[in-house]
């Protein structure tokens, strides 16, 4: 028994604006349809024990503590600038 149709294949292409032959829609059909039983085995797990998670690894917040450090001298930030004046970056003005 197949889980997908034919013509909701074919539907499903018009709405992506993608131009499939019948053959392909026949091959599409048959690789959903395998795609769909695949996940539908899923429903057969017992899930009853499984706490909700939104990753599969046990990760934790890995991020550096946030504390003010020392930055490069402004001579050395001025070096790779392409123009620069009285200190600071010069950009392109975008107001007039």
């Amino acid at each position: 028994m197949s889980r997908i149709s034919t013509d909701q294949v074919k539907h499903v292409a018009h709405l992506a604006r993608l131009a499939i032959t019948e053959e392909e829609a026949a091959t599409f059909t048959e690789q959903l349809d395998r795609m769909i039983s695949f996940a539908e085995l899923l429903n057969e797990l017992d899930t009853d024990n499984v706490e909700p998670t939104s990753h599969v690894l046990d990760m934790k917040n890995v991020m550096r503590e946030d504390k003010a450090e020392k930055g490069l001298p402004q001579e050395e930030v001025l070096k790779n600038a392409p123009e620069h004046q009285d200190g600071y970056i010069k950009v392109p003005s975008i107001m007039e």
